[in-house]
Protein backbone atom coordinates (compact mmCIF):
# COMPACT_ATOMS: atom_id res chain seq x y z
CA UNK A 1 0.00 0.00 0.00
CA UNK A 2 2.79 2.36 0.97
CA UNK A 3 4.63 1.41 -2.22
CA UNK A 4 1.54 2.19 -4.28
CA UNK A 5 1.15 5.59 -2.62
CA UNK A 6 4.82 6.41 -3.28
CA UNK A 7 4.47 5.30 -6.90
CA UNK A 8 1.31 7.38 -7.32
CA UNK A 9 2.99 10.41 -5.74
CA UNK A 10 5.97 10.08 -8.04
CA UNK A 11 3.70 9.89 -11.04
CA UNK A 12 1.84 13.02 -9.96
CA UNK A 13 5.08 14.90 -9.40
CA UNK A 14 6.42 13.80 -12.78
CA UNK A 15 3.20 14.91 -14.45
CA UNK A 16 3.22 18.29 -12.72
CA UNK A 17 6.89 18.74 -13.47
CA UNK A 18 6.33 17.96 -17.13
CA UNK A 19 3.39 20.35 -17.29
CA UNK A 20 5.39 23.04 -15.59
CA UNK A 21 8.33 22.51 -17.94
CA UNK A 22 6.12 22.62 -21.01
CA UNK A 23 4.29 25.73 -19.76
CA UNK A 24 7.52 27.61 -19.02
CA UNK A 25 9.05 26.61 -22.30
CA UNK A 26 5.93 27.64 -24.13
CA UNK A 27 5.82 30.98 -22.35
CA UNK A 28 9.49 31.63 -23.06
CA UNK A 29 9.06 30.69 -26.66
CA UNK A 30 6.05 32.97 -27.00
CA UNK A 31 7.79 35.85 -25.27
CA UNK A 32 10.83 35.35 -27.43
CA UNK A 33 8.75 35.43 -30.58
CA UNK A 34 6.87 38.46 -29.39
CA UNK A 35 10.07 40.30 -28.46
CA UNK A 36 11.73 39.45 -31.75
CA UNK A 37 8.66 40.44 -33.71
CA UNK A 38 8.33 43.71 -31.82
CA UNK A 39 11.97 44.50 -32.48
CA UNK A 40 11.47 43.72 -36.14
CA UNK A 41 8.46 45.98 -36.29
CA UNK A 42 10.31 48.78 -34.57
CA UNK A 43 13.28 48.43 -36.92
CA UNK A 44 11.08 48.35 -40.01
CA UNK A 45 9.14 51.37 -38.80
CA UNK A 46 12.27 53.44 -38.33
CA UNK A 47 13.57 52.46 -41.75
CA UNK A 48 10.28 53.33 -43.42
CA UNK A 49 10.17 56.66 -41.61
CA UNK A 50 13.67 57.50 -42.81
CA UNK A 51 12.82 56.46 -46.34
CA UNK A 52 9.69 58.60 -46.34
CA UNK A 53 11.61 61.57 -45.05
CA UNK A 54 14.62 61.37 -47.33
CA UNK A 55 13.68 59.39 -50.44
CA UNK A 56 9.92 59.69 -50.92
CA UNK A 57 10.14 59.67 -54.69
CA UNK A 58 12.16 56.43 -54.90
CA UNK A 59 10.05 54.41 -52.48
CA UNK A 60 6.56 55.72 -53.24
CA UNK A 61 6.96 55.68 -57.02
CA UNK A 62 4.83 58.83 -57.17
CA UNK A 63 5.74 61.93 -59.14
CA UNK A 64 5.75 65.31 -57.42
CA UNK A 65 3.98 68.12 -59.25
CA UNK A 66 5.78 71.01 -57.53
CA UNK A 67 9.37 71.96 -56.79
CA UNK A 68 9.17 71.29 -53.05
CA UNK A 69 11.56 68.31 -53.01
CA UNK A 70 14.06 69.97 -55.35
CA UNK A 71 14.04 73.16 -53.29
CA UNK A 72 14.34 71.24 -50.02
CA UNK A 73 17.38 69.35 -51.32
CA UNK A 74 18.93 72.61 -52.51
CA UNK A 75 18.38 74.26 -49.11
CA UNK A 76 20.01 71.31 -47.35
CA UNK A 77 22.95 71.54 -49.74
CA UNK A 78 23.28 75.28 -49.21
CA UNK A 79 23.09 74.88 -45.44
CA UNK A 80 25.76 72.19 -45.57
CA UNK A 81 28.19 74.52 -47.29
CA UNK A 82 27.31 77.37 -44.93
CA UNK A 83 28.31 75.00 -42.10
CA UNK A 84 31.52 74.02 -43.93
CA UNK A 85 30.13 70.48 -44.05
CA UNK A 86 31.32 68.83 -47.26
CA UNK A 87 29.61 65.52 -46.51
CA UNK A 88 26.25 67.11 -45.75
CA UNK A 89 26.40 69.02 -49.02
CA UNK A 90 27.25 65.84 -50.94
CA UNK A 91 24.33 63.92 -49.41
CA UNK A 92 21.97 66.79 -50.24
CA UNK A 93 23.24 66.80 -53.82
CA UNK A 94 22.34 63.11 -54.09
CA UNK A 95 18.87 63.92 -52.76
CA UNK A 96 18.53 66.61 -55.39
CA UNK A 97 19.21 64.05 -58.12
CA UNK A 98 16.44 61.89 -56.66
CA UNK A 99 14.13 64.91 -56.51
CA UNK A 100 14.70 65.76 -60.16
CA UNK A 101 13.95 62.19 -61.18
CA UNK A 102 10.65 62.41 -59.30
CA UNK A 103 9.42 65.73 -60.67
CA UNK A 104 6.25 65.47 -62.74
CA UNK A 105 6.78 67.29 -66.04
CA UNK A 106 3.31 66.49 -67.39
CA UNK A 107 1.88 69.83 -66.21
CA UNK A 108 4.39 71.81 -68.29
CA UNK A 109 3.42 72.99 -71.75
CA UNK A 110 5.73 72.43 -74.71
CA UNK A 111 7.55 75.77 -74.46
CA UNK A 112 8.14 75.44 -70.73
CA UNK A 113 9.16 71.81 -71.07
CA UNK A 114 11.96 72.71 -73.44
CA UNK A 115 13.31 75.39 -71.09
CA UNK A 116 12.89 73.10 -68.10
CA UNK A 117 14.93 70.39 -69.78
CA UNK A 118 17.84 72.80 -70.30
CA UNK A 119 17.76 73.94 -66.68
CA UNK A 120 17.41 70.37 -65.43
CA UNK A 121 20.41 69.20 -67.46
CA UNK A 122 22.62 71.94 -66.02
CA UNK A 123 21.35 71.47 -62.44
CA UNK A 124 21.88 67.70 -62.55
CA UNK A 125 25.41 68.13 -63.89
CA UNK A 126 26.29 70.54 -61.08
CA UNK A 127 24.63 68.38 -58.42
CA UNK A 128 26.59 65.36 -59.63
CA UNK A 129 29.85 67.30 -59.26
CA UNK A 130 28.90 68.50 -55.78
CA UNK A 131 28.07 64.94 -54.73
CA UNK A 132 31.65 63.80 -55.34
CA UNK A 133 33.85 66.88 -54.92
CA UNK A 134 35.80 68.62 -52.20
CA UNK A 135 34.23 71.64 -50.59
CA UNK A 136 36.03 74.33 -52.59
CA UNK A 137 34.84 72.68 -55.80
CA UNK A 138 31.35 72.20 -54.36
CA UNK A 139 31.15 75.95 -53.83
CA UNK A 140 32.22 76.61 -57.41
CA UNK A 141 29.35 74.48 -58.69
CA UNK A 142 26.91 76.06 -56.24
CA UNK A 143 27.30 79.32 -58.17
CA UNK A 144 25.75 77.83 -61.31
CA UNK A 145 23.37 75.52 -59.44
CA UNK A 146 21.88 78.50 -57.59
CA UNK A 147 21.23 80.21 -60.92
CA UNK A 148 19.62 77.01 -62.19
CA UNK A 149 17.29 76.72 -59.19
CA UNK A 150 16.40 80.41 -59.43
CA UNK A 151 15.56 79.98 -63.13
CA UNK A 152 13.53 76.88 -62.30
CA UNK A 153 11.50 78.75 -59.69
CA UNK A 154 10.87 81.57 -62.16
CA UNK A 155 9.70 79.04 -64.74
CA UNK A 156 7.56 76.70 -62.63
CA UNK A 157 6.77 78.83 -59.59
CA UNK A 158 6.55 78.00 -55.90
CA UNK A 159 4.22 78.73 -53.01
CA UNK A 160 7.17 78.75 -50.59
CA UNK A 161 8.51 82.04 -49.26
CA UNK A 162 12.13 82.30 -50.30
CA UNK A 163 14.91 84.88 -50.49
CA UNK A 164 17.54 85.43 -53.15
CA UNK A 165 20.72 86.44 -51.36
CA UNK A 166 23.82 87.91 -52.95
CA UNK A 167 27.49 87.81 -52.00
CA UNK A 168 29.74 90.28 -53.88
CA UNK A 169 32.92 88.40 -52.90
CA UNK A 170 31.90 84.97 -54.15
CA UNK A 171 32.88 83.57 -57.54
CA UNK A 172 36.30 85.28 -57.56
CA UNK A 173 34.77 88.61 -56.55
CA UNK A 174 32.34 88.50 -59.47
CA UNK A 175 29.50 87.96 -57.05
CA UNK A 176 27.01 85.10 -56.81
CA UNK A 177 23.51 84.46 -55.56
CA UNK A 178 22.09 81.72 -53.38
CA UNK A 179 18.53 80.93 -52.31
CA UNK A 180 17.41 80.79 -48.70
CA UNK A 181 14.19 80.19 -46.80
CA UNK A 182 15.17 82.52 -43.92
CA UNK A 183 15.98 86.22 -43.76
CA UNK A 184 19.18 85.70 -41.80
CA UNK A 185 22.28 85.73 -43.98
CA UNK A 186 24.32 82.55 -43.75
CA UNK A 187 26.83 82.56 -46.59
CA UNK A 188 27.43 79.15 -48.24
CA UNK A 189 30.36 80.46 -50.27
CA UNK A 190 32.32 81.75 -47.29
CA UNK A 191 31.12 79.49 -44.49
CA UNK A 192 32.49 80.19 -41.02
CA UNK A 193 35.12 82.48 -42.54
CA UNK A 194 32.55 85.19 -43.37
CA UNK A 195 29.10 83.81 -42.53
CA UNK A 196 27.26 87.15 -42.63
CA UNK A 197 28.74 88.44 -45.86
CA UNK A 198 25.94 89.28 -48.29
CA UNK A 199 22.46 90.77 -48.47
CA UNK A 200 18.94 89.92 -49.55
CA UNK A 201 18.60 90.81 -53.20
CA UNK A 202 15.00 89.76 -53.77
CA UNK A 203 12.08 88.17 -51.96
CA UNK A 204 10.01 85.42 -53.61
CA UNK A 205 6.34 85.34 -52.57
Amino acid sequence: MKKQILTLGAAILFTLGSATFIGCGSDNHHDGDHHEHAEGEEHDHSVVSEEKQDNTVIHSGEKVKDLSMIIEAYLQLKNGLADDDEKKAAVAAEKMLVAFSGFDKSSLDESKLSEYSEIEESAIENAEHIAKSEIYHQREHLVILSEDINDLISLVGTSQKLYIDFCPMANDNKGAIWISDVEKISNPYMGAKMPKCGKIQEEIN
